[in-house]
């Protein structure tokens, strides 16, 4: 049985007042850290008092970024000499409050892709725009008629978030550029709503453009796929989870994304959240945030999440 950890960090400088903090332009500001040293301790438990079955500490890189870290691992010569039968993943969360944690079965997470859009026009003089042809302006037009792909072309009993997240263009006040540049990322439950998505925002981006006598040039980096936990091991380990003190509510289901997805469509796999939420903060610093900073003893209460995972999954029948 394995439990998955995360090795990477964000490009954000952190900004939070412990003495562990950053201070060099990366951060873990989405938890990672707590998941390392959550399994260490589940690791040494399991060595120290003995288990049914081995367990296997998976430390991936490369939660945050392309090409994704769990890609590398599934597949891997060793991970696959191990003869993983299960995988557990847990993730602190604070949109759960401490002390519960969210399992449920089937999906809980979505699918993830990056999206590139290069609008590209005829720059020139700020005070002469009738001689260019803006791809500001195209660019303006092309994020608000994006966000119509998910209100009137997406079913909306079918969860989709398509977000633009950087825009790139030009280098002074006075000068209308040739090109910008958009970033962001396609999240989506249905595999069918994905694959139309992909077509009608190349197909929005361009006809955009063109309305403004500019083009469009659209490219994705498909991401991990849709995360399913497994049936039985939700159940399980829900049950694991009461007896190690701690509460279990209803599954979160959120268009994050996570590459353990990866795990879950070669393995039976579970992925938890652990609740860091405190009382009364719910608009407090969230995940990604430069200000994120779990309390010390989520360390424990993940290990124990881990551990009912680990537990659960010997007890199935999987082996």
């Amino acid at each position: 049985m394995a439990i998955r950890a995360e090795l990477d960090a964000l490009p954000v400088t952190e900004q939070t007042p412990v003495a562990w903090a950053s201070r060099n332009g990366a951060s873990h500001a989405c938890g990672h850290d707590v998941h390392l040293a959550a399994l260490t301790v589940a690791g040494r438990a399991v060595r120290r008092v003995g288990g049914p079955l081995p367990l296997v500490a998976v430390l991936q890189p490369r939660e945050e970024s392309y090409p994704s870290g769990a890609q590398d691992m599934v597949g891997s010569p060793q991970l696959e000499a191990q003869d993983v039968r299960a995988m557990v993943g847990v993730h602190v969360h604070p949109h759960v409050a401490r002390g519960q944690v969210s399992v449920g079965p089937g999906p809980v997470n979505a699918a993830y892709d990056e999206v590139t859009i290069a609008v590209r026009g005829r720059g020139g003089h700020a005070a002469y725009p009738h001689v260019t042809r803006d791809p500001v302006l195209a660019a303006a037009h092309v994020i608000l008629a994006l966000q119509h792909l998910i209100s009137r072309r997406t079913d909306p009993m079918h969860a989709a978030v398509l977000t633009i997240g950087t825009v790139q263009a030009g280098t002074a006040a006075n000068v209308i550029p040739g090109q910008v540049v958009l970033t962001g990322s396609l999240r989506t439950f249905d595999p069918a709503d994905r694959a139309s998505l992909w077509s009608a925002v190349s197909a929005t981006a361009d006809a955009t453009a063109q309305a403004y006598e500019c083009t469009a040039q659209t490219s994705f980096n498909h991401g991990e796929p849709v995360l399913n936990n497994d049936p039985a091991l939700a159940t399980a380990a829900a049950a694991c989870l009461a007896q190690a003190g701690l509460h279990v509510v209803e599954p979160l289901r959120s268009c994050g994304s996570d590459d353990f997805a990866y795990y879950c469509a070669r393995y039976p796999s579970l992925m938890m959240f652990v609740g860091v939420g405190e009382p009364g903060t719910p608009d407090g610093p969230g995940l990604h945030h430069p200000a994120f900073v779990p309390p010390e003893e989520a360390v424990g209460e993940v290990a124990r999440a881990m551990l009912a995972g680990y537990v659960a999954a010997c007890s199935v029948g999987l082996h």
